[in-house]
Protein backbone atom coordinates (compact mmCIF):
# COMPACT_ATOMS: atom_id res chain seq x y z
CA UNK A 1 0.00 0.00 0.00
CA UNK A 2 1.49 3.32 -1.03
CA UNK A 3 2.25 5.89 1.62
CA UNK A 4 -0.01 8.95 1.33
CA UNK A 5 1.71 12.03 -0.06
CA UNK A 6 -0.74 14.63 1.17
CA UNK A 7 -2.17 15.82 4.45
CA UNK A 8 1.26 16.00 6.08
CA UNK A 9 1.40 17.32 9.62
CA UNK A 10 4.77 18.93 8.85
CA UNK A 11 4.93 22.52 7.73
CA UNK A 12 6.90 23.13 4.56
CA UNK A 13 7.77 26.31 2.76
CA UNK A 14 9.24 26.82 -0.66
CA UNK A 15 12.73 28.26 -0.51
CA UNK A 16 13.38 31.31 -2.60
CA UNK A 17 14.07 30.17 -6.13
CA UNK A 18 13.43 26.50 -5.35
CA UNK A 19 10.75 24.45 -7.10
CA UNK A 20 10.36 21.83 -4.38
CA UNK A 21 9.30 22.30 -0.75
CA UNK A 22 12.03 22.94 1.81
CA UNK A 23 11.11 20.99 4.94
CA UNK A 24 12.51 21.41 8.46
CA UNK A 25 14.63 18.54 9.76
CA UNK A 26 12.51 18.66 12.91
CA UNK A 27 9.33 18.02 10.93
CA UNK A 28 10.31 15.55 8.19
CA UNK A 29 7.77 13.83 6.00
CA UNK A 30 7.89 11.33 3.16
CA UNK A 31 7.80 12.06 -0.55
CA UNK A 32 8.71 9.95 -3.58
CA UNK A 33 12.22 11.45 -3.33
CA UNK A 34 13.60 13.10 -0.19
CA UNK A 35 16.84 15.01 -0.62
CA UNK A 36 18.63 15.40 2.72
CA UNK A 37 21.33 17.95 1.98
CA UNK A 38 24.05 19.70 3.93
CA UNK A 39 27.00 18.82 6.17
CA UNK A 40 25.39 18.55 9.64
CA UNK A 41 25.14 14.82 10.28
CA UNK A 42 23.18 15.11 13.53
CA UNK A 43 20.38 16.96 11.75
CA UNK A 44 20.51 14.60 8.78
CA UNK A 45 20.24 11.54 11.01
CA UNK A 46 17.23 13.05 12.74
CA UNK A 47 15.58 13.85 9.42
CA UNK A 48 16.13 10.39 7.98
CA UNK A 49 14.92 8.69 11.15
CA UNK A 50 11.87 10.96 11.15
CA UNK A 51 10.89 9.93 7.62
CA UNK A 52 11.31 6.26 8.59
CA UNK A 53 9.17 6.66 11.71
CA UNK A 54 6.49 8.53 9.75
CA UNK A 55 6.23 5.72 7.19
CA UNK A 56 6.41 2.96 9.79
CA UNK A 57 3.59 4.56 11.79
CA UNK A 58 1.42 4.47 8.67
CA UNK A 59 2.30 0.87 7.83
CA UNK A 60 4.42 -1.34 10.15
CA UNK A 61 5.18 -3.65 7.21
CA UNK A 62 7.49 -1.01 5.73
CA UNK A 63 10.46 -2.56 3.90
CA UNK A 64 13.71 -0.66 4.56
CA UNK A 65 16.84 -0.98 2.43
CA UNK A 66 20.20 0.78 2.56
CA UNK A 67 22.60 1.29 -0.33
CA UNK A 68 25.69 3.38 -0.98
CA UNK A 69 25.87 5.57 -4.05
CA UNK A 70 29.67 5.26 -4.18
CA UNK A 71 29.65 1.45 -4.09
CA UNK A 72 26.68 0.77 -6.29
CA UNK A 73 25.67 -2.36 -8.15
CA UNK A 74 23.75 -1.49 -11.33
CA UNK A 75 20.03 -2.21 -11.14
CA UNK A 76 19.87 -2.10 -7.33
CA UNK A 77 17.74 1.07 -7.03
CA UNK A 78 15.03 -0.14 -9.37
CA UNK A 79 15.03 -3.59 -7.79
CA UNK A 80 14.57 -2.26 -4.25
CA UNK A 81 11.86 0.23 -5.18
CA UNK A 82 9.79 -2.12 -7.34
CA UNK A 83 6.48 -3.30 -5.81
CA UNK A 84 6.68 -6.52 -3.84
CA UNK A 85 4.20 -9.40 -4.00
CA UNK A 86 2.09 -8.02 -1.15
CA UNK A 87 2.54 -4.34 -1.99
CA UNK A 88 4.30 -3.22 1.19
CA UNK A 89 5.63 0.37 1.18
CA UNK A 90 9.36 0.63 0.54
CA UNK A 91 11.98 2.98 1.96
CA UNK A 92 15.40 3.09 0.32
CA UNK A 93 18.09 5.13 2.09
CA UNK A 94 20.98 6.13 -0.16
CA UNK A 95 24.20 7.32 1.49
CA UNK A 96 27.26 8.91 -0.12
CA UNK A 97 25.50 10.67 -2.99
CA UNK A 98 28.28 13.31 -2.98
CA UNK A 99 30.64 10.47 -4.01
CA UNK A 100 28.24 8.59 -6.29
CA UNK A 101 29.40 6.33 -9.08
CA UNK A 102 28.51 6.99 -12.70
CA UNK A 103 26.21 3.97 -12.67
CA UNK A 104 24.22 5.28 -9.71
CA UNK A 105 24.03 8.80 -11.13
CA UNK A 106 22.66 7.58 -14.43
CA UNK A 107 20.08 5.29 -12.86
CA UNK A 108 19.01 7.76 -10.17
CA UNK A 109 18.36 10.53 -12.72
CA UNK A 110 16.30 8.08 -14.76
CA UNK A 111 14.45 6.94 -11.62
CA UNK A 112 13.63 10.55 -10.71
CA UNK A 113 11.72 10.88 -13.97
CA UNK A 114 9.46 7.96 -13.06
CA UNK A 115 9.47 7.13 -9.31
CA UNK A 116 7.90 3.87 -8.21
CA UNK A 117 4.48 4.03 -6.58
CA UNK A 118 4.63 3.34 -2.85
CA UNK A 119 8.38 3.90 -2.60
CA UNK A 120 10.29 6.61 -0.78
CA UNK A 121 13.93 7.19 -1.74
CA UNK A 122 16.10 9.26 0.59
CA UNK A 123 19.19 10.78 -1.03
CA UNK A 124 21.85 11.87 1.48
CA UNK A 125 24.23 14.47 0.03
CA UNK A 126 26.62 16.23 2.42
CA UNK A 127 27.54 18.98 -0.02
CA UNK A 128 31.21 18.06 0.34
CA UNK A 129 31.59 17.99 -3.45
CA UNK A 130 29.69 18.87 -6.62
CA UNK A 131 29.51 15.19 -7.53
CA UNK A 132 25.91 14.24 -8.21
CA UNK A 133 24.95 17.81 -9.12
CA UNK A 134 22.99 16.62 -12.14
CA UNK A 135 20.80 14.52 -9.87
CA UNK A 136 20.40 17.29 -7.28
CA UNK A 137 19.46 19.80 -9.97
CA UNK A 138 16.85 17.40 -11.36
CA UNK A 139 15.29 16.75 -7.96
CA UNK A 140 15.32 20.43 -7.00
CA UNK A 141 13.69 21.33 -10.31
CA UNK A 142 10.70 19.25 -9.26
CA UNK A 143 11.43 16.01 -11.06
CA UNK A 144 9.96 13.10 -9.13
CA UNK A 145 7.77 15.20 -6.82
CA UNK A 146 10.49 15.45 -4.19
CA UNK A 147 11.20 17.57 -1.15
CA UNK A 148 14.46 18.83 0.32
CA UNK A 149 15.47 18.78 3.98
CA UNK A 150 18.42 21.19 4.41
CA UNK A 151 20.87 20.34 7.20
CA UNK A 152 23.16 23.35 7.33
CA UNK A 153 26.23 23.33 9.57
CA UNK A 154 25.59 24.47 13.14
CA UNK A 155 28.61 26.65 13.89
CA UNK A 156 27.60 29.83 15.71
CA UNK A 157 26.89 29.91 19.42
CA UNK A 158 23.42 31.26 18.73
CA UNK A 159 22.68 28.36 16.40
CA UNK A 160 23.78 25.85 19.04
CA UNK A 161 21.59 27.55 21.63
CA UNK A 162 18.65 27.41 19.21
CA UNK A 163 19.34 23.73 18.55
CA UNK A 164 19.45 22.82 22.23
CA UNK A 165 16.40 24.96 23.03
CA UNK A 166 14.56 23.12 20.25
CA UNK A 167 15.43 19.77 21.81
CA UNK A 168 13.75 20.73 25.08
CA UNK A 169 10.83 22.45 23.34
CA UNK A 170 10.15 19.36 21.23
CA UNK A 171 10.05 17.28 24.42
CA UNK A 172 7.83 19.90 26.10
CA UNK A 173 10.38 20.43 28.83
CA UNK A 174 11.52 23.66 30.43
CA UNK A 175 15.14 24.60 31.01
CA UNK A 176 16.48 27.81 32.56
CA UNK A 177 18.21 29.98 29.96
CA UNK A 178 21.38 30.16 32.05
CA UNK A 179 21.35 26.36 32.35
CA UNK A 180 20.84 26.07 28.60
CA UNK A 181 23.82 28.31 27.91
CA UNK A 182 25.98 26.42 30.38
CA UNK A 183 25.02 23.16 28.68
CA UNK A 184 25.83 24.55 25.23
CA UNK A 185 29.17 25.88 26.50
CA UNK A 186 30.05 22.45 27.87
CA UNK A 187 29.59 20.82 24.45
CA UNK A 188 30.47 23.73 22.18
CA UNK A 189 32.75 21.63 19.95
CA UNK A 190 30.51 18.62 19.31
CA UNK A 191 26.86 18.85 18.28
CA UNK A 192 26.47 15.07 18.59
CA UNK A 193 27.48 15.20 22.25
CA UNK A 194 25.27 18.23 22.84
CA UNK A 195 22.29 16.40 21.37
CA UNK A 196 23.02 13.35 23.52
CA UNK A 197 23.35 15.52 26.65
CA UNK A 198 19.99 17.18 25.95
CA UNK A 199 18.32 13.80 25.52
CA UNK A 200 19.94 12.48 28.71
CA UNK A 201 18.57 15.38 30.74
CA UNK A 202 15.15 15.01 29.12
CA UNK A 203 15.10 11.30 29.92
CA UNK A 204 16.58 11.42 33.43
CA UNK A 205 15.25 14.59 35.02
CA UNK A 206 11.69 15.18 36.17
CA UNK A 207 10.45 18.76 36.22
CA UNK A 208 12.30 21.88 35.13
CA UNK A 209 16.01 21.69 34.37
CA UNK A 210 18.05 24.18 36.39
CA UNK A 211 21.65 25.36 36.60
CA UNK A 212 22.26 22.98 39.51
CA UNK A 213 21.08 20.00 37.49
CA UNK A 214 23.33 20.85 34.55
CA UNK A 215 26.25 21.31 36.95
CA UNK A 216 25.48 17.98 38.63
CA UNK A 217 25.51 16.10 35.33
CA UNK A 218 28.21 17.94 33.44
CA UNK A 219 30.05 19.97 36.08
CA UNK A 220 33.39 18.63 34.90
CA UNK A 221 32.79 20.17 31.49
CA UNK A 222 30.87 23.31 32.33
CA UNK A 223 32.90 26.48 32.58
CA UNK A 224 31.39 29.73 33.76
CA UNK A 225 30.69 31.53 30.52
CA UNK A 226 30.55 35.23 29.85
CA UNK A 227 26.77 35.02 29.51
CA UNK A 228 26.42 33.40 32.93
CA UNK A 229 28.31 36.33 34.45
CA UNK A 230 26.21 38.83 32.50
CA UNK A 231 22.93 37.15 33.41
CA UNK A 232 23.84 37.11 37.09
CA UNK A 233 24.88 40.78 37.14
CA UNK A 234 21.85 41.98 35.16
CA UNK A 235 19.55 40.19 37.59
CA UNK A 236 21.10 42.27 40.39
CA UNK A 237 23.00 39.49 42.23
CA UNK A 238 26.20 41.45 42.81
CA UNK A 239 28.06 39.00 45.06
CA UNK A 240 27.27 36.00 42.87
CA UNK A 241 28.26 37.95 39.77
CA UNK A 242 31.70 38.76 41.21
CA UNK A 243 32.25 35.13 42.17
CA UNK A 244 31.16 34.00 38.70
CA UNK A 245 33.47 36.58 37.09
CA UNK A 246 36.51 35.41 39.06
CA UNK A 247 35.67 31.77 38.36
CA UNK A 248 35.38 32.50 34.66
CA UNK A 249 38.71 34.35 34.55
CA UNK A 250 40.39 31.57 36.55
CA UNK A 251 39.08 29.10 33.96
CA UNK A 252 40.79 31.04 31.20
CA UNK A 253 37.97 33.33 30.00
CA UNK A 254 39.09 36.29 27.89
CA UNK A 255 38.07 39.75 29.21
CA UNK A 256 37.17 41.05 25.74
CA UNK A 257 34.40 38.49 25.00
CA UNK A 258 33.26 38.94 28.61
CA UNK A 259 32.56 42.63 27.99
CA UNK A 260 31.02 41.79 24.61
CA UNK A 261 28.48 39.49 26.30
CA UNK A 262 27.41 42.32 28.62
CA UNK A 263 27.21 44.75 25.70
CA UNK A 264 25.08 42.41 23.60
CA UNK A 265 22.57 41.79 26.38
CA UNK A 266 22.33 45.47 27.33
CA UNK A 267 21.87 46.52 23.69
CA UNK A 268 19.04 44.01 23.34
CA UNK A 269 17.42 45.32 26.51
CA UNK A 270 17.69 48.89 25.21
CA UNK A 271 16.03 47.93 21.90
CA UNK A 272 13.15 46.20 23.65
CA UNK A 273 12.66 48.69 26.51
CA UNK A 274 9.35 50.56 26.40
CA UNK A 275 8.07 48.67 23.36
CA UNK A 276 4.75 46.89 23.77
CA UNK A 277 4.56 45.14 20.41
CA UNK A 278 3.87 41.39 20.54
CA UNK A 279 7.11 39.41 20.89
CA UNK A 280 6.92 37.76 17.49
CA UNK A 281 6.20 41.02 15.67
CA UNK A 282 8.94 42.90 17.52
CA UNK A 283 11.44 40.08 17.00
CA UNK A 284 10.80 40.09 13.26
CA UNK A 285 11.19 43.86 13.06
CA UNK A 286 14.44 43.82 15.03
CA UNK A 287 15.86 40.72 13.37
CA UNK A 288 15.82 38.73 16.61
CA UNK A 289 14.37 35.48 17.94
CA UNK A 290 11.11 35.48 19.91
CA UNK A 291 12.86 34.07 22.98
CA UNK A 292 15.45 36.86 22.87
CA UNK A 293 12.70 39.47 23.10
CA UNK A 294 10.97 37.59 25.92
CA UNK A 295 14.24 37.21 27.81
CA UNK A 296 15.12 40.91 27.39
CA UNK A 297 11.73 41.87 28.77
CA UNK A 298 12.30 39.67 31.82
CA UNK A 299 15.79 41.12 32.24
CA UNK A 300 14.35 44.65 32.25
CA UNK A 301 12.50 44.07 35.53
CA UNK A 302 13.78 46.70 37.99
CA UNK A 303 15.60 48.69 35.33
CA UNK A 304 14.82 52.20 34.12
CA UNK A 305 16.18 54.53 31.48
CA UNK A 306 18.77 56.02 33.85
CA UNK A 307 20.18 52.72 35.14
CA UNK A 308 20.23 51.18 31.67
CA UNK A 309 22.10 54.16 30.24
CA UNK A 310 24.60 54.03 33.12
CA UNK A 311 25.21 50.32 32.57
CA UNK A 312 25.76 50.82 28.83
CA UNK A 313 28.28 53.61 29.55
CA UNK A 314 30.11 51.44 32.09
CA UNK A 315 30.29 48.61 29.57
CA UNK A 316 31.64 50.91 26.86
CA UNK A 317 34.32 52.15 29.27
CA UNK A 318 35.26 48.58 30.24
CA UNK A 319 35.46 47.62 26.55
CA UNK A 320 38.08 50.32 25.93
CA UNK A 321 39.99 49.45 29.10
CA UNK A 322 40.27 45.69 28.48
CA UNK A 323 41.51 46.48 24.97
CA UNK A 324 44.47 48.43 26.29
CA UNK A 325 43.23 51.75 27.64
CA UNK A 326 43.90 50.68 31.25
CA UNK A 327 46.58 48.64 33.02
CA UNK A 328 44.27 46.39 35.03
CA UNK A 329 41.58 44.53 33.00
CA UNK A 330 40.35 42.73 36.13
CA UNK A 331 39.57 46.02 37.88
CA UNK A 332 37.79 47.26 34.76
CA UNK A 333 35.64 44.13 34.68
CA UNK A 334 34.83 44.27 38.38
CA UNK A 335 33.81 47.94 38.10
CA UNK A 336 31.54 47.11 35.15
CA UNK A 337 29.94 44.22 37.07
CA UNK A 338 29.42 46.49 40.07
CA UNK A 339 27.63 49.16 38.04
CA UNK A 340 25.45 46.65 36.19
CA UNK A 341 24.56 44.59 39.26
CA UNK A 342 23.91 47.48 41.66
CA UNK A 343 22.57 49.89 39.01
CA UNK A 344 24.48 52.63 40.75
CA UNK A 345 27.71 54.54 39.93
CA UNK A 346 30.82 52.67 41.03
CA UNK A 347 32.03 53.58 44.53
CA UNK A 348 28.76 54.92 45.95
Amino acid sequence: MAAPRSGSRARSTAAKGAKIPQVSWREPRPAPIVLVSGPEEVLAERAIAGVRDYLRAEDPSLEISDIRADDYAPGTLLSLTSPSLFGEPRLVRVAGVEKCSDAFLQEAVAYAEHPQEGATVILRHTGASVRGKKLLDAVRAGMGGGIEIPCAAVKRDGDRVDFAAGEFKAARRRIALSALRALVSAFADDLTELAAACQQLIGDVEGDITDDIVTKYYGGRVEVSAFVVADTAISGRYGEALIALRHALASGADPVPMVAAFAMKLRTMAKVAGNREPSRQLAQRLGMKDWQVDRARRDLAGWNERSLGMAIQATARADAEVKGAARDPLFALERMVAVVATREPFGR
